[in-house]
């Protein structure tokens, strides 16, 4: 039975590896008990998808600031 214990620890360990909150973490926890992996994957794909709308706003607002950089030091060059 250890190896079902190591499955679930390794779950649990992978959760909060991906930033996942203890809600919904505890949520995919219930779910995997359950043996229920079709809303497993569904919530694990939805949290995907926010991370990656997440992660698309950052790099717009870093090349928002890369063009502001860039704006400031061209400028301060023709002085």
């Amino acid at each position: 039975m250890a190896e079902a214990n190591d499955k679930t620890q390794l779950l649990y360990q992978n959760l909060q590896d991906a930033g996942c909150t203890p809600e919904m973490i505890q949520k995919c926890m219930a779910l995997d008990a359950e043996h229920n992996c079709a809303d497993l994957l569904f919530q694990l794909s939805q949290y995907r998808k926010t991370l990656l709308e997440q992660m698309h706003l950052r790099q717009k607002e870093l090349d928002c600031l890369d063009f502001l950089i860039y704006r400031l030091k061209k400028q301060k060059s023709k002085i």
